[in-house]
């Protein structure tokens, strides 16, 4: 999961992972990104990594942000 490569250089507690991780694959699911494709993936993880650096950690807020920011067709 391209999410887990990018939280390695962040500094989010375990919770604040379990949350990211989350409204990661809630966000996969609504925009109907296949966890295959590298490049979309990685979209939407740099965006939920965004999102949460600006203190969001609600998953299902961190997920609607990131589905508004990205659009229907990322990549």
């Amino acid at each position: 999961m391209a999410i887990y490569r990018l939280l390695q250089r962040t500094a989010f507690s375990p919770e604040d992972v379990a949350n990211l991780v989350e409204a990661y694959e809630a966000c996969l699911q609504t925009l109907r990104i296949p966890a295959q494709s590298e490049a979309q993936t990685e979209i939407v993880a740099k965006a939920i990594i965004e999102i949460a650096q600006t203190g969001v950690r609600d998953p299902r807020e961190i997920c609607a942000r990131a589905v508004k920011r990205i659009g229907p067709n990322p990549g």
